[in-house]
């Protein structure tokens, strides 16, 4: 499989140096802010795949560009999420195949599956209040992170009487908020942990990554996985999938 990464920050070298050393793919084209190459239809035209782990602000205006070049998009890149409907929207009308994920981690998204099991359980259990606590390293922008929406928007969906989510550093979170609590510390790749408290106990599921490979990995099974696909997919819907068929 042919490759294109717009993007070239640690993500993107690093799915390169995957690619390089584990697979048998090829990195055909690199578009990033410092290089030459301008990214455009034409210059997609010789590979087959396009993992983007850019910026936030570019996604809309590459993914157009990618959809027209009839080549399915793997975004990595988090915080454009106000814009999935548009974004969805586009990539139906071109028929074109789209798989984003707040983490391409394939733990990461089973720790995504587990959580909906969890706040479906405890989606009564007013008796408990539940919490969020995300770490990232000092040059992640975005707070909470992806991963913490997603989570949070599981446990939203399962106990309505949370009206929304909130930043734990606002002193104003209300007892019908559910609060996040975002550090940024150090060089931290990612540790996330759901916490459910009573009086009397404690229940936390979490999950650690101990380096960026897990994540670029995921991005180029996304990638395989999307090959000849159409449709705007969540990745956690490609793990879902790929865990029915071991089954």
């Amino acid at each position: 499989m042919k490759l294109a990464l717009i993007g070239y920050g640690k993500m993107g070298k690093m799915v390169e140096s995957l690619v390089k050393e584990n697979r048998a793919h090829e990195i055909v084209s690199v578009f990033s802010s410092s290089g030459s190459l301008k990214l455009s239809v034409e210059a997609l035209q010789n590979c087959d795949a396009v993992i983007d782990f850019s910026i936030p602000t570019a996604v809309l205006d590459n993914a157009k560009i990618v959809l027209e070049a009839g080549k399915p998009f793997i975004i990595g890149t988090t915080g454009w999420y106000e814009n999935m409907t548009k974004l969805e929207n586009s990539c139906k009308q071109k028929n074109g195949c789209i798989v984003y994920g707040s983490n391409f981690s394939t733990g990461v998204n089973l720790f995504f599956v587990l959580n909906d099991f969890l706040s479906n359980l405890m989606k009564t259990g007013k008796n408990y209040s539940v919490s969020i606590e995300e770490t990232h390293h000092t040059k992640k922008k975005d707070a909470p992170s992806g991963t913490g929406i997603t989570l949070a928007n599981s446990i939203l969906e399962k106990r309505k009487w949370l009206k929304n989510s909130k930043l734990n550093s606002d002193s104003s979170v209300g007892e019908n908020e559910l609060p996040i609590t975002s550090n940024r510390i150090g060089d931290v790749i990612g540790e996330h942990k759901v916490i459910y408290k009573s009086a009397h106990d404690e229940i936390s599921i979490s999950h650690s990554a101990f380096d960026r490979k897990g994540f670029a990995e995921g991005a180029i099974v996304a990638a395989e996985w999307a090959l000849n696909k159409k449709g705007f997919f969540s990745f956690r819907e490609v793990v879902k999938e790929m865990l029915n068929e071991i089954e």
